[in-house]
C-alpha cells in the first residue's frame, strides 16, 4: 500500500489514524490510537501494554478480533515509520464492544455516523481534490477560484454551493462583511498583492473577514491560502503542526492583530507543495477546526 492515503479523525482532542487500501476499498485504522481514545491514556507504553494484554486475552477467548488485525507502517511522533497493529471499521466496531463504558458508546456512535454526514462527504471530496486535473486548474488567488474550490467541496451538499452570499451573517458576536457591499470587497481583496508571506497572510485574513459563503468559508479558504503558497513561495503550510485551540484563537486576534497568525503559519510552512500525505492531513487538520467543541 504504497500510494495509500492516509488519514486523521480526531474524537475528544485525540488522533486515530488511518490508512486506505486501495486493493481491498477500505479504510484500516490503528488499534493503538483507538485504545488510547477508549481508556483515556495518553502514555503511549500504557496503552501498548494494555493492547497486549487485551490481545492475549481475546486470543485466548479464541476471539477472531485477533485474527482480524493486520500490521502496517504508520509514522510515529519520532517522525520514524513502524510496523502497527490495524484493524478494519468491522474490526474497530468490535474492538469498541470490548469497552462497555459510556465513552465507548460515544465512541462507537461517532465513529459509524460521521463519515455519512455533509462534513464527512464534503472530506470525501476534498481528499479527492488531491488527485483531480480540477487542482491544477484552479484560478489561485482570486474570487472566482475560492467559488470553485468551494463549489467542488460542497456541491450536491448544498444549494448554496460556490455561491456569495447575499445576507449578513455573523460568528460568536463578529459580524463579517455586509453583504449589500460584499462584491466590492470582494473585488479589493482579490487586487491585494500576494509576493510575500506577509502580503499573502494578510489577503487571507481579510478573505476571512469577508466570509463570502453561508457555510464552509474556512475549509475552502485554508485551500485557497495554500494554492496561493504553493505558487508564490513554493510552499504550503503543514496544518497537522497547528493545534486547533492555536488556530482558532490566532484567527479571532488576526482582525486586528495578525502577528500570532502570521508566527504560527510561518513556523509551519513545508516545502513539500506536492506531497500526498501533506495534503491528506491538512484536510484532517483543517475539517477538525470546524468541529463543535
Amino acid at each position: 500500500m504504497s500510494n495509500s492515503k492516509i488519514s486523521i479523525r480526531f474524537f475528544n482532542d485525540r488522533e486515530v489514524r488511518a490508512v486506505w487500501d486501495k486493493k481491498n476499498a477500505k479504510w484500516w485504522f490503528s488499534v493503538l490510537d483507538i485504545v488510547a481514545v477508549l481508556t483515556d491514556q495518553d502514555d503511549y507504553q500504557k496503552t501498548r501494554n494494555y493492547w497486549k494484554y487485551l490481545k492475549a486475552k481475546l486470543k485466548k477467548e479464541k476471539n477472531e478480533l485477533v485474527s482480524g488485525t493486520t500490521q502496517l507502517k504508520l509514522v510515529a511522533k519520532d517522525g520514524k515509520k513502524y510496523l502497527t497493529d490495524m484493524l478494519d471499521y468491522e474490526g474497530i466496531i468490535a474492538l469498541g464492544k470490548e469497552f462497555p463504558s459510556k465513552k465507548a458508546n460515544r465512541f462507537l456512535e461517532w465513529f459509524t455516523n460521521s463519515p455519512e454526514s455533509i462534513d464527512g462527504k464534503s472530506k470525501t471530496k476534498a481528499y479527492a481534490l488531491f488527485e483531480s486535473s480540477l487542482i491544477d486548474d484552479i484560478e489561485v488567488g482570486t474570487i472566482q477560484g475560492l467559488q470553485q474550490i468551494h463549489a467542488y467541496l460542497f456541491g450536491g451538499l448544498y444549494d448554496f454551493a460556490g455561491k456569495i452570499r447575499q445576507k449578513n451573517i455573523s460568528k460568536g458576536g463578529f459580524k463579517f462583511a455586509t453583504a449589500r457591499f460584499l462584491d466590492e470587497t470582494l473585488q479589493k481583496i482579490e487586487a491585494l498583492p500576494e509576493t510575500t508571506f506577509d502580503e499573502i497572510i494578510d489577503k487571507y485574513i481579510e478573505m476571512n473577514i469577508a466570509h463570502p459563503f453561508l457555510e464552509g468559508n474556512g475549509r475552502a479558504t485554508r485551500i485557497w491560502l495554500d494554492l496561493i503558497l504553493k505558487k508564490n513561495l513554493k510552499k504550503c503550510v503543514d496544518w497537522s503542526k497547528i493545534s486547533k485551540h492555536d488556530y482558532m484563537n490566532s484567527m479571532k486576534l488576526s482582525p486586528t492583530n495578525s502577528n500570532v497568525l502570521k508566527s504560527l503559519l510561518r513556523n509551519a510552512l513545508t516545502t513539500k507543495i506536492n506531497d500526498r500525505e501533506t495534503f491528506m492531513k491538512g484536510i484532517d487538520y483543517s475539517y477538525y477546526y470546524e468541529e463543535e467543541d
